[in-house]
C-alpha cells in the first residue's frame, strides 16, 4: 500500500498521468488517468522492490510502479538526493535497457513522449535538490506488436543516468518493460517533488553521552 501511494503522489505531483490523452486510435486510448488494471505479465505480486542505495555522487534512483491502461504504460522514476550537498539536475533521465541476459537492447528514447501520447512534453527546468529533497519523472510506452516478424522486446535491467554525462545506475524493476515491438521508450523532465509524510524521516535518538560535553566558548 505505501508502494502504490507513493507512486500516485508521485505521478499526480508531477501532472503526468492527469495530461494523459486517448491514444489516435479507440483501442490504445487511456481513458482513465489512473485505472484498475491487471499487473503487467511476469509481474510479481508479493515480494517487494529492493531499495536503492546511495550511489558515489550522492543519489538514489528508485522505481515507482507502472500505471497500465490498454496499451499505455507510465512508470514513475524517483531521484532522491541522499548526499551531504545540493545536487543539481536539468534536464531528462537517461536510460537503457537491458534484456534477461543482460544485453542492452536498442531502443530509441523519445525526450517528452510526444509520439507516444501528450502530457509528458513540459520542458526542463533548472532543480537544485537540498540533501533529503527528491525529483520525480516517469517512463512511457506502448505494449503494441503491430508486425508478427519483429519478436515483442521486454526490458527486465534498466540503468538510469539523471542526466546524459552523468554516472548510470541499475534500477530494480517490479517487472518487465514491455515494448511490444514498437522499439520506442519516452521519458518526462525531472521536476521537484513535494514532500510527503512517507518521505519524512524519524529522527534517531542520539546516543547517551559518555563525557559532559565540551564548551566551544
Amino acid at each position: 500500500m505505501r508502494r502504490s501511494a507513493r507512486l500516485i503522489g508521485a505521478l499526480t505531483g508531477l501532472t503526468l498521468m492527469a495530461a494523459c490523452a486517448p491514444a489516435q486510435g479507440p483501442a490504445e486510448g487511456l481513458s482513465d488517468p489512473m485505472p484498475t488494471a491487471p499487473p503487467r505479465p511476469g509481474a510479481p505480486t508479493a515480494e517487494p522492490t529492493p531499495a536503492a542505495t546511495c550511489s558515489p555522487e550522492g543519489v538514489a534512483i528508485t522505481e515507482l510502479g507502472v500505471s497500465a491502461a490498454m496499451g499505455l504504460r507510465a512508470m514513475g522514476l524517483d531521484l532522491l538526493n541522499c548526499g551531504d550537498r545540493p545536487y543539481e539536475l536539468r534536464g531528462y533521465p537517461a536510460v537503457a535497457l537491458r534484456d534477461a541476459d543482460g544485453d542492452p537492447i536498442e531502443v530509441r528514447i523519445i525526450p517528452g513522449a510526444k509520439p507516444i501520447t501528450s502530457g509528458f512534453d513540459h520542458p526542463p527546468t533548472r532543480i537544485v535538490l537540498a540533501p533529503g529533497e527528491r525529483a520525480g519523472a516517469a517512463l512511457i510506452w506502448r505494449n503494441l506488436v503491430t508486425d508478427a516478424t519483429v519478436p515483442a522486446t521486454n526490458g527486465t535491467g534498466l540503468d538510469v543516468a539523471p542526466v546524459a554525462g552523468r554516472p548510470a545506475h541499475p534500477v530494480a524493476l517490479d517487472g518487465p518493460i514491455d515494448l511490444g515491438n514498437t522499439g520506442r521508450l519516452g521519458v518526462s523532465a525531472w521536476e521537484r517533488r513535494k514532500p510527503g509524510p512517507a518521505d519524512t524521516p524519524t529522527p534517531a535518538a542520539p546516543p547517551p553521552p559518555t563525557t559532559p560535553p565540551v564548551n566551544p566558548l
